[in-house]
């Protein structure tokens, strides 16, 4: 989502030349292209000027220390403000009250409010072992109950059956008393929403806050909303006692202004930010670390925890045996890491969390989608046991066959094997102490690496 902003940004630094000290001559044009970069991005004209004022006011007179530039010495002022502006740090959910916890889902229509309570609840089960019950108050959507009872039936967490001749609030308070009575720690409320701001909504919203009284009231924003998510931010801050909010489609192709502006203009920290379609697509969100990420520096931390929670600690292990004696590393081996890979998101949300330098040496990776990686699991599926050990033995009669099985063509068998071959020797460079070598033979590892 932030790739204008951060090549804007990267490049308007970096071209900061100056003196040991920062003034207002050598930092005048950087922050007007600064504004710009903002502004383009979507991000609330207030909110810019907010901004602007006080990177100028920290970057004014600062000592350029030791072998930094001017350029560098901005880059950390602008990194701390950017932090600052989104909550310099992730506020947690607040589930410390008498169970069961309520959270209400705000938000207009088509915000992802329901898919974003789905992930909830799993998020919730399975980081915090809860025990979560959905219900959904949303008697106006067509299917919007039954696409809830279908999410929650995926994530394997209860759900209280309601009907659209039902009123909200009865629904919400008969589901909080099953709570009660069944043990649940978390209810999670779906409320309806409405294709734009009106009355009617607002007060609905409102009498089921008054009913339920619940600790958590998340407003649900769509990142792609650009200035319309601001206006929306507001009115939902006016009407209801908001504790934080929920960014979907953080992952998107929108410029990103509702992440920078959403929390200045709401007062509220955001607490999660959804990321792709798949149900485990949610994570806390830092600010620290989006800053980072806007400024090309990557996100290691995150992407640390996607390999803690989604690597297989076993086969980990197994694998860097192999790759520490140069021995032993065949085509099962290599389909594991492409479906570990594909748990974290596939190459190109990996690539979204490294240093923009190492990113580059991946250059082209955003290419490679789930299709190319469906494509090298169904090639080696469609080998035999032996094949796979010992890919010498696959000869012409054999990839013809291989390539049938898997609906490819005999080229795409070679590429395949030529990309094994070439991990093979990278593993025995690192086995080897040829760390460098092995950087610059990445490149080819993947389909669409250059």
């Amino acid at each position: 989502m932030f790739d204008s902003l951060t090549t804007r940004l990267t490049h308007v630094l970096k071209t900061l030349r100056g003196e040991a000290r920062i003034t207002e001559d050598n930092i005048k044009d950087a922050l007007r292209e600064v504004r710009m970069a903002l502004l383009e991005a979507d991000v609330a004209l207030p909110v810019v000027r907010d901004f602007i004022a006080a990177v100028r006011e920290k970057a004014l007179g600062a000592d350029v220390i030791g072998s930094l530039t001017p350029g560098q010495a901005v880059v950390g002022v602008v990194h701390r403000e950017l932090a600052a502006l989104m909550g310099e740090h992730n506020d947690a959910l607040n589930l410390a009250t008498t169970p069961p916890a309520v959270v209400l889902m705000a938000g207009l229509q088509g915000s992802g409010k329901t898919t974003t309570s789905g992930k909830l609840a799993k998020w919730l089960k399975e980081q915090h072992k809860k025990k979560v019950l959905l219900v959904s108050a949303d008697v106006y959507r067509p299917a919007a109950i039954k696409q809830l009872e279908t999410l929650a039936a995926q994530v394997q967490v209860d759900f209280f059956p309601s009907s659209a001749g039902e009123k909200p609030v009865d629904i919400a308070t008969r589901a909080l008393d099953h709570a009660r009575r069944h043990y649940n720690d978390v209810l999670i409320v779906d409320t309806a929403g409405r294709l734009a701001i009106d009355e009617v909504m607002m007060r609905e919203i409102r009498d089921l806050h008054d009913a339920l009284k619940p600790i958590e009231t998340l407003f649900v924003v769509d990142a792609m909303q650009g200035q319309d998510a601001v206006n929306v931010a507001r009115a939902f801050s006016e009407a209801l006692p908001l504790t934080g909010v929920v960014l979907t489609k953080l992952d998107g192709d929108a410029r990103g202004g509702a992440a920078l502006s959403v929390r200045h203009v709401t007062g509220k920290p955001i607490k999660f930010a959804g990321v792709g379609e798949k149900l485990s697509g949610l994570e806390a969100f830092h600010p620290d670390r989006m800053a980072s990420r806007i400024l090309g520096m990557g996100d290691v931390l995150t992407l640390i925890e996607d390999v803690q929670k989604n690597v297989d600690r076993k086969e980990a292990e197994k694998l860097a045996h192999k790759v520490k004696t140069g021995k032993g590393f065949d085509l099962e081996d290599f389909k594991q890491q492409i479906v570990q890979m594909k748990k974290m998101g596939g190459v190109s949300a990996l690539m979204d969390k490294l240093p923009g330098n190492l990113a580059q040496m991946a250059q082209g990776a955003q290419q490679v989608d789930d299709k190319s990686i469906r494509r090298i699991e169904g090639i080696i599926n469609s080998m035999t046991r032996k094949e796979r050990a010992k890919p010498e033995l696959i000869k012409a009669s054999r990839k013809r066959r291989i390539a049938t099985g898997a609906g490819v063509s005999v080229q795409e068998v070679n590429r395949l094997l030529n990309q094994f071959e070439q991990t093979q020797k990278m593993m025995k460079m690192v086995a080897k102490g040829g760390l460098q070598k092995m950087m610059r033979s990445m490149k080819g590892m993947f389909p669409g690496m250059r």
